[in-house]
């Protein structure tokens, strides 16, 4: 039986975990299998992420019920809580915030200790599916991988123990690093339309969250603040579930708006290195312009990622307010100055995280949930 399982379920979680799983792969200390959830909506962009980045194969992949937000996250409680009756791993792995993550009540409920990359990051709004995803995950965890200081300290606030909670840097900069000179290969894979777009001044946007895209004024909003982008070119590559949202709405985008279907990993980052700006409601794109020195829009009422205010690489649009000044967001993203520091280190976090594991593995010292673990007397609750 193979000693850790690491579960990932969405495009992105392929990006930020790509050299972590080839790390896993390159050594002999400890073995792992990989398992997708099988949550993410288009199987075939899956398969080019793989290959675009390099990244081993799934050794199990699983079917889940996609009716919705609950028969996803059901479903893979279910099929995860079977798979560890029979493998019994040291630990399992995930990562970040979506329907997946709560596969980590079916390790919890076979005791096997739960580790989370990205932990401990908050937006505090509630609204949010991803920001009760990750409190919960946190909670259950005996290990977490936090990417900042300021992130640990959110966890301790909420009474995690410090000996939990790991602060790493963010592997997505190691991506980057790693990846940046493939780049320029994206152009391959976009038609000539786009390429001739891209030749020119444009802006790139996506949207996807559910509070923006399944609030008919949130979206309203959204849509408003694109067509008020009317001195550039506009590329949008715009996912399928979005696609249905904004064909009922009967919404109309003006001309310089070329929406586009979803597109691969090296594609995107082509666009996006050579965008003047992107207007995004993705916390991975944020985190990715701000470290490749892009400007940015942050259209979220709430954010996990305040740094990148605090770095002056973004500019924020809040989609719950109605009739918002677009010119005037549109004037402060054109006037931000790049050349910002990275706020999301050294591109070595990655190999820190593979170490660790391999560590606890080794030493079979996962478990982090025992009464001597708390940071406080717990024992009235086992008196007698």
């Amino acid at each position: 039986m193979k000693d850790l399982a690491i579960v990932l379920g969405i495009r992105p979680d392929v990006i930020r975990a790509s050299k972590i799983l080839k790390l896993l792969e390159n050594q002999n200390e400890i073995s792992f299998d990989f398992l997708w959830s099988g949550q993410h909506y288009s199987e075939n962009m899956k398969d080019v992420f793989f290959n675009q980045l390099n990244v081993p194969k799934p050794d199990f992949e699983f079917n889940v019920d996609k009716s919705n937000d609950s028969t996803i996250v059901s479903s893979t409680i279910k099929n995860l809580f079977s798979h560890f009756e029979i493998n019994k791993y040291k630990a399992v792995i995930f990562l970040g915030d979506t329907n997946t993550v709560m596969g980590s009540i079916a390790a919890a409920q076979h005791n096997i200790p739960v580790v989370h990359i990205e932990g401990c990051m908050r937006s505090y709004d509630w609204r949010m599916p991803e920001e009760k995803y990750r409190t919960v995950v946190d909670h259950l965890s005996d290990r977490i991988y936090a990417y900042l200081d300021d992130y640990k300290k959110q966890g301790l606030k909420e009474g995690i123990s410090e000996n939990i909670i790991k602060v790493t840097g963010n592997p997505i900069v190691d991506i980057i690093n790693e990846n940046k000179q493939f780049f320029e290969s994206g152009a391959s894979y976009l038609d000539n339309e786009v390429m001739e777009l891209s030749n020119n001044k444009f802006a790139l946007v996506t949207c996807h969250r559910r509070e923006n895209i399944l609030n008919k004024e949130s979206f309203r909003e959204i849509t408003s603040l694109l067509n008020s982008i009317d001195d550039i070119n506009v590329i949008f590559p715009i996912g399928y579930k979005t696609q249905a949202i904004l064909k009922d709405s009967n919404t109309a985008l003006n001309n310089n708006i070329k929406l586009i279907d979803p597109i691969g990993y090296l594609e995107f980052m082509y666009l996006l290195k050579k965008a003047n700006y992107v207007a995004t409601d993705s916390g991975t794109v944020v985190e990715e312009a701000c470290i490749l020195n892009v400007p940015s829009i942050q259209m979220r009422y709430s954010t996990e990622r305040p740094e990148v205010y605090d770095v002056k690489a973004s500019v924020k649009f809040d989609p719950t307010v109605h009739d918002n000044n677009y010119g005037q967001i549109i004037d402060k993203v054109n006037s931000l100055k790049r050349g910002w520091k990275n706020p999301f280190g050294d591109g070595n976090s990655s190999q820190v995280i593979v170490n660790d594991l391999i560590e606890l593995s080794k030493s079979d010292n996962f478990r982090k949930h025992m009464p001597s673990d708390y940071s406080f007397d717990t024992s009235r609750s086992f008196k007698e």
